[in-house]
């Protein structure tokens, strides 16, 4: 059998569609480019995180929409090639679409959500975001329809795009490194104000993971029931382990009250028990 027998074979035939062997090999070197193509964008844009020239959340963001948008040409061009008529498909999808109605409302609303997330980027790849039930944890990945967080306990959520669109999200990374985060103390009634401050001021100097621009600073809050209330207020570039940065400060600041003979108080509560007179019996 002559080669141009051998590529003009029909594998499969059903009526006026036929697959023969070249279109196979065509769709299988179409495959090769797109691949090819894929992986020296995703070079370019490694380069580009490496030189700092662009963020990694807006380099992700750019490189996904690239990715689907060359997948789903590919497609079209693979459909084409082996004879597949698009325009049939295309309308016996639609028909499809409104046979399935409300089952597939859900999955559509998160396909959408997931091209708004990664167009407008109000939450990339690396950002720190705190989501339902007080999740805490920092985006791992994006795709059309889910989304991966990982949290502190290095436990990976999986949730649905529509839920970072429609739902409260606070994004701790959004368009700044810094952010700010406090630690409450109550010292004593008695305790010189002066010199709390201070040490607390000494405390997030001495924390490697506090920025000292902005500066940490104090703020006297109240006269509580049974404390004198402060807040130490400080920033840090390492939000996803701002508990433990918490948990140090506290270490440290409950340290130098004891060398400085600064008590924290407990709650207290003075009760005051009236006895009633009993009652005389005639």
């Amino acid at each position: 059998m002559k080669l141009d027998e051998l590529l003009n074979y029909r594998l499969i035939e059903f009526g006026k569609f036929s697959l023969t062997l070249s279109d196979i090999l065509i769709v299988f070197v179409i495959l090769a480019i797109t691949i090819a193509v894929l992986k020296l964008m995703k070079k370019y844009f490694d380069r580009r995180i490496r030189l700092k020239k662009i963020d990694k959340g807006s380099a992700y963001t750019i490189y996904n929409l690239v990715r689907y948008l060359i997948w789903i040409i590919f497609i079209l061009i693979a459909l084409d090639t082996i004879g597949v008529n698009l325009n049939i498909m295309l309308a016996g999808s639609a028909a499809l679409l409104v046979g399935l109605g409300f089952g597939i409302q859900h999955i559509f609303n998160d396909l959408v959500s997931g091209v708004i997330l990664l167009m407008e980027s109000n939450v990339k790849v690396g950002d720190i975001v705190e989501i339902e039930n007080n999740i805490v944890g920092r985006v791992t990945f994006i795709g059309l329809r889910t989304s991966k967080i990982n949290d502190r306990n290095d436990i990976t959520t999986i949730i649905p795009n529509s839920k970072l669109i429609n739902e409260k999200v606070i994004n701790w990374s959004n368009e700044q490194s810094a952010t700010r985060f406090f630690v409450k103390i109550g010292v004593a009634y008695g305790s010189n104000v002066e010199l709390v401050t201070r040490l607390l001021i000494e405390c997030s100097k001495e924390n490697s993971a506090i920025l000292t621009a902005p500066a940490p600073f104090v703020r006297f809050n109240d006269f509580g029931e049974s404390s004198l209330d402060f807040q130490l207020f400080f920033w840090t570039d390492e939000a996803f382990l701002s508990e433990f940065i918490k948990s140090k400060l506290r270490y440290s600041i409950d340290k130098k009250f004891r060398e400085h003979n600064i008590q924290i108080p407990f709650p207290q509560r003075d009760l005051h028990i009236i006895a009633q007179k009993p009652t005389s019996q005639t």
